[in-house]
């Protein structure tokens, strides 16, 4: 994933802040707790292509 890009992807609900996980090739956004995959280096931001991340409980 290109750091240029990184720097100007926001997340299209929000509009807040990605995080970038290599391992998985996700961009994720911890504010509406969304992971876009990244598919063949291209990042999919479509709400309906994304993983909703589970609330972690202790």
């Amino acid at each position: 994933m290109d750091a240029r890009l990184l720097e100007v992807l926001v997340c299209p609900l929000c509009k807040g802040p990605l995080v970038y996980d290599k391992a998985a090739q996700e961009l994720i956004c911890k504010a509406d707790r969304l992971a876009f995959p990244i598919r063949d280096g291209i990042p999919i931001m479509w709400e309906d292509q994304a993983r909703v991340i589970p609330v972690e409980h202790p």
